[in-house]
């Protein structure tokens, strides 16, 4: 408990403006590109335009030899990528392609120069001749006995083949309704405002590598680099400053990030390289990418009885440091009973190597693939029985009284009330009036209005037990935090975890103010820097509210309980007789500041009680109870206009209905939320990078890469309802990903519902106007061509 009435605040719960949002509106925050040191050098980077090939010979122009690196050049180790499995295939990844490149944009070479242009420049005089090879593209044809290898000691193209194998298969194949569908999910960037970043040098005074990088988690990478470059980790200092977004893609060792620490082990001077949006489009971290092939078996009510069939997910060419992508075949096959009673599941799942950039996390790992392949079966069956998608939803889904719910794909579901969130988003979208404005016909004859849903769940605040059954290579089992209140009262905490525009440091202020008693402006988040911050392992997997909220807390609650102390013997009174509040602990005959508090343990400590150690400083760590996480939810609802004639696609309204236990600040979860649902529609609607056949990226500019705009997204409407996770501080659960989680499959399903009299198919993202009217020819061709039969 706090160390006073949570009567007397409304800290949690309270909608506080952003305090970090201050220093970026005028102009004072710090990126990678802002920093400027004396003698600083760029990096340019010479990638690959061949997919696939073996490199016969680099030539570097002559008398430039010291400014360019290739492999060998540098003492790098490379690091062994995924799971802890014997099952899974590792592939050495070296910073600098040897002996083969495997995707367009692979690094062969780097150069040094005072300024990028110069670099760039100079990276065009590097000559090197490769021997091209065939490009393995599609991630079926991939694991064909004839496929070209990526890696010819493999006896396939295949990282992993697993198996989930639960419930009675017998009641699948003689279910009444089995069928057959295929959905894809194609690849994409993450797309962060700033793209990736470093900037490393030596520092002789420290005696330490200094690099500044902007990314989730500087102590993990610390780890890394540390392993590459074969150098203690002492001798290794990483700084992230402020950091223009992440969701995912930059909680990953990549290459760029390895060769430029190693060449600053080798010059006097500053090396500092930033991403430019080709190369973020065209060899960062890449994501989605799903194939499902699935049969759903029901019966004649609509009752669910099981899922089979398979899963291939495109990892392309290598696994990124230190997990791969080995989670995200396992996750998208055991998430895709979603929210219901589905007691049967077989599904053999493929993680495939391909003539691509390797695969890493974005925002929401797997589960929109699997909440777009069930959340779109649950509309196929409804189709198929001539009955509404929603009876289908109210029929299967989880019911409250089932909680806690082990679902057949083997995750524990904590809580909640599925059915009420359904109902409010059927309330809120106005599902009776959408269905009688589309019976009267008053949409143009061309243009069709459609009303779709889609339910998520999303596993947050999962800690060892998850991760040990995952194989993972590092477990983040817990955060960190450490405390300290100085000389003068004030307080400042340091935590492990990293802000990459998620509000930590509001959120973490309140909760500490709450448990202090203090205003939340008193109280400074630091984080960002491994020689000052605690051990932690970032921020990602929508932990950080649960892990380092919880270490906030129970570190303020120890910080509270010595302030207590202290102030009771200044007041010469007992412990239990004083409380806390507004920066004083007080008694019934008088008060003392925490500042005199502060001076007593710091500077004056023969003031302190004779059994009571100098010092106001704490550190401490925080695992939930149930450690295999907690499981936010919600609906999502969307009204779409859809053009026949040219398959455009207008969003109407945009409704969420959403639970995550108890929020600290909810004006920073309806950010969340919001930010969440403007990638979910760019994944719907938008973003994609096709590839040629011989493995060439189709969208390396904006100019073909299309991301939403403001005049593509509609007004989000938010409503929250309220179950407090039993295992975690305040009952919180996290909501970084769940935004972006359903919004494929509300939006495919509203375009389906807007042309349910011809049954197009709408199974692949983004759904293109080209898609839709490819869909549309051929559902009216096949309703010409069964009426003619």
């Amino acid at each position: 408990m706090s160390a006073y009435s949570r009567s007397e605040t409304s800290l949690i719960g309270a909608s506080l403006l952003r305090k970090e949002d201050a220093r970026h509106l005028n102009g004072y925050a710090q990126f990678i590109a802002d920093i400027k040191l004396p003698r600083m050098r760029d990096v340019a980077f010479l990638r690959s335009d061949v997919a696939h090939g073996y490199i016969k010979s680099i030539q570097k122009p002559k008398g430039y030899e010291q400014q360019i690196y290739i492999h060998g050049d540098l003492p790098i180790e490379n690091l062994e990528a995924g799971p802890e499995l014997a099952a899974f295939r590792t592939s050495p990844y070296p910073p600098f392609a040897h002996e083969k490149v495997r995707y367009v944009g692979q690094i062969i070479a780097s150069a040094l120069a005072p300024n990028r242009a110069q670099a760039e420049d100079l990276v065009e005089e590097i000559e090197v001749k490769i021997e091209e090879l065939p490009a393995v593209v599609d991630v079926k044809k991939a694991i064909d006995a004839d496929a070209p290898r990526l890696f010819v000691h493999w006896p396939d193209n295949l990282f992993i083949k697993a198996r989930v194998d639960e419930g009675d298969h017998h009641q699948l194949r003689s279910a009444p309704i089995r069928l057959h569908r295929q959905f894809k999910m194609n690849r994409q960037a993450t797309v962060s405002l700033e793209g990736r970043g470093v900037l490393a040098y030596w520092d002789k005074r420290a005696d330490q590598l200094i690099v500044h990088l902007s990314t989730q988690g500087p102590h993990i990478m610390r780890i890394g680099l540390a392993q590459a470059l074969n150098v203690p980790q002492s001798k290794i200092r990483v700084i992230a400053p402020d950091i223009g977004g992440g969701f995912g893609g930059k909680n990953r060792l990549m290459p760029e990030e390895i060769a430029v620490a190693a060449m600053a082990l080798r010059v006097d001077f500053p090396l500092r390289w930033i991403e430019d949006r080709r190369e973020h489009l065209m060899a960062s971290v890449h994501a989605r990418d799903h194939y499902y092939d699935l049969i759903v078996s029901a019966d004649h009510n609509g009752r669910i009885l099981g899922i089979e069939g398979d899963v291939f997910i495109d990892a392309g060419a290598y696994a990124l440091w230190p997990t791969g992508s080995f989670m995200e075949a396992s996750m998208a096959a055991r998430n895709l009973p979603g929210p219901y009673d589905i007691k049967n599941l077989a599904i053999t799942n493929y993680t495939v190597a391909t003539n691509k950039a390797p695969m890493g996390p974005y925002r929401g790992v797997a589960r929109p693939g699997a909440c777009f392949a069930i959340e779109r079966l649950i509309d196929e069956v409804a189709h198929h029985l001539s009955k509404e998608p929603i009876d289908i939803r109210r029929l299967n889904m989880i019911k409250s009284s089932q909680f806690p719910y082990q679902t057949v794909g083997g995750y524990r579901l904590d809580n909640g009330d599925y059915q009420t969130c359904l109902e409010r988003a059927i309330d809120l979208i106005g599902f009776n009036t959408i269905r009688d404005y589309q019976k009267s016909k008053a949409s143009s004859e061309h243009v069709r209005r459609g009303v779709g849903f889609a339910f998520y769940s999303e596993q947050s605040g999962h800690g060892t037990a998850e991760w040990t059954k995952r194989k993972s290579r590092i477990v983040p089992g817990y955060e960190s935090a450490r405390i300290k209140l100085n000389s003068d009262g004030s307080v400042i905490i340091h935590i492990g975890a990293q802000n990459h525009g998620q509000g930590h440091e509001t959120t973490l202020a309140q909760i500490a103010a709450f448990e202090l008693g203090l205003d939340p402006h008193a109280i400074n988040i630091d984080y960002g820097d491994t020689a000052i911050a605690p051990f932690g392992f970032g921020s990602f997997a929508s932990r950080t509210i649960v892990f380092s909220g919880g270490a906030v807390a129970k570190a303020s609650r120890a910080m509270a309980d010595k302030i207590k102390k202290i102030g009771a013997h200044l007041l010469q009174t007992h412990d239990q007789s004083v409380f806390i509040k507004n920066g004083f602990v007080c008694a019934e005959h008088g008060e003392v500041s925490f500042s005199e508090i502060a001076r007593a343990a710091t500077i004056r400590q023969e003031l302190l009680p004779p059994d009571v150690n100098p010092l106001l400083e704490f550190t401490l760590t925080y695992e939930p109870s149930e450690s295999s996480g907690v499981f936010s939810y919600g609906t999502h609802a969307v009204v779409v206009d859809a053009d026949q004639r040219t398959g455009n696609v207008k969003i109407i309204d945009y409704v969420v209905v959403e639970d995550c236990g108890v929020m600290i600040n909810p004006m920073i979860v309806d950010g969340q939320i919001s930010g969440g649902v403007v990638q979910g529609i760019g994944t719907a609607l938008f973003e994609e990078i096709p590839y040629s056949d011989n493995g060439q990226p189709l969208a390396t500019t904006f100019a073909d890469y299309m991301v939403p705009t403001a005049s593509d997204i509609p007004t989000i409407r938010i409503y929250h309802m309220l179950t407090p996770a039993t295992t975690t501080e305040y009952g919180v659960k996290g909501v970084g990903e769940g935004g972006a989680i359903a919004p494929p499959a509300a939006i495919a399903n509203a375009i389906a519902d807007a042309f349910r009299e011809i049954n197009i198919g709408v199974n692949e993202t983004p759904l293109t106007s080209q898609r839709i009217v490819k869909a549309i020819m051929v559902a009216e061709a096949s309703q010409q061509e069964a009426r003619r039969s």
